[in-house]
């Protein structure tokens, strides 16, 4: 009976870390670290460990749940906004990328490895996050291009150039953080 009980917690269990890692995910983007005249949000940095530490179904339910949130009114979205109209804005193209992103970097995350190899587990994780920003530059750019009308020059310098150090500062520290607080998440969620 006791093993039946274990079984059911582990899908509740999931969902609960889904349902925290939306919420540290919409918190990020009320933590701004003053560097220069482009301050370093951590809503991507929560975007990042989501991918590195949840399982790919968890992590796209994670994605979700926040995107409907934000799209709901609630102020989850950068700079403490909401709403529907989002989606058809500059920003648009940024925040429906974190699905594919989401998706592509947890799988990546989640390929087999070999226990113990934390060199391999580092790369694995570097790897895996840098995929997902490139996706959500790769479709966010454009997006953001056409939404607000202004040409390739433009675009980069308002929606890549401020954000690439910022982003590769992120990209280290999720892969690096994930490494222990994935093998601790992994005993509470996989046995």
């Amino acid at each position: 009976m006791a093993n039946n009980d274990t079984n059911k917690a582990k899908p509740l269990a999931s969902m609960v870390f889904a349902a925290l890692f939306s919420a540290l995910i919409s918190a990020g983007a009320y933590i701004a670290i003053p560097l220069g005249p482009v301050p370093l949000v951590m809503q991507n940095f929560f975007v990042f460990l989501t991918a590195l530490l949840l399982r790919p179904r968890d992590a796209l339910f994670s994605i979700l749940l926040y995107l409907a949130i934000g799209s709901a009114g609630l102020p989850v979205f950068s700079g403490g906004t909401g709403g529907i109209a989002h989606f058809f804005g500059p920003t648009g193209g940024y925040l429906l990328a974190y699905l594919p992103a989401m998706i592509a970097g947890s799988f990546i995350a989640h390929l087999r490895r070999e226990k113990g190899s934390k060199t391999a587990a580092l790369l694995i994780n570097f790897s895996a996050a840098l995929v997902a920003a490139l996706i959500t530059y790769i479709i966010g750019l454009p997006w953001l291009k056409i939404a607000a009308g202004i040409s390739w020059k433009a675009t980069l310098a308002a929606g890549l150039y401020p954000f690439i150090i910022g982003d590769i500062v992120k990209i280290c520290a999720a892969a690096v953080l994930a490494i222990p607080l994935r093998e601790r998440l992994e005993e509470i969620l996989h046995g």
